[in-house]
């Protein structure tokens, strides 16, 4: 399994980029987002891949952090969503996005994806909503990063936890670990976390935890 590619870019497509390793092209389709924030084409990269096998194709899909591999191939787990609507769902939403709208059952914000009906968003959120807290801790792994100008190699991924700035993925998985630790359960911490994040995307773990201990509140 290629589990990360390093390189530099040959060409840019419009859902796919073909990166150069040491002689070795290696066709990788990306989500919108993926491709929008990538460098032009001669300029360093690396990006973490899934291999899609089957008896008549081989196809790489690459995510620039672990938490969107993870999101994609939970996505594709889910029956009726295919590699190519799992990049279209983190097209329009992000890792991010993914997260908050299954860990608040938000299936409007899935089903906004292309060829995603209303029958499937639900389907994806019922299916994925217990999965979401695991993934959203993971908001601390280190995004694939770039080689040295002459140290291009395919290897499997290294995830390194740097410190979280605000409105980064680590401090929402900060802010999941700590509530989990004062006793809430996954599926209510995750929800409570992505709703704080998404009412504020800027703020740091603390004020996270607070926002997200006053949504756990008791009412009344």
């Amino acid at each position: 399994m290629i589990g990360k590619i390093s390189g530099r870019i040959d060409y840019r497509g419009t859902d796919h980029v073909l990166i150069d390793v040491r002689g070795v092209g290696y066709v990788i389709h990306v989500s919108d987002r993926t491709l929008a924030g990538l460098p032009g084409v001669g300029e360093a990269v690396a990006l973490y891949t899934d291999l899609l096998v089957r008896e008549d194709l081989l196809q790489l899909f690459g995510f620039t952090s672990l938490v969107e591999k993870e999101w994609y191939k939970l996505l594709t787990s889910v029956q009726g969503i295919g590699a190519k609507a799992a990049m279209a769902i983190l097209s329009t939403l992000g890792p991010d996005g993914v997260s908050r709208a299954i860990a608040l059952g938000d299936w409007n914000a899935v089903k906004a994806a292309k060829g995603v009906g209303p029958k499937i968003a639900q389907r994806v959120v019922n299916e994925l909503k217990d999965k979401a807290p695991a993934v959203m801790a993971m908001g601390g792994a280190a995004p694939a990063t770039a080689p040295d100008a002459a140290d291009f190699e395919v290897t499997e991924p290294v995830a390194v936890a740097p410190a979280a700035p605000p409105g980064s993925g680590a401090a929402q998985a900060e802010a999941l670990s700590a509530l989990q630790n004062l006793g809430y359960g996954p599926g209510d911490a995750a929800g409570a976390v992505a709703e704080a994040a998404g009412a504020a995307p800027d703020a740091v773990t603390t004020d996270l935890i607070r926002a997200a201990l006053k949504l756990l509140a008791p009412k009344g």
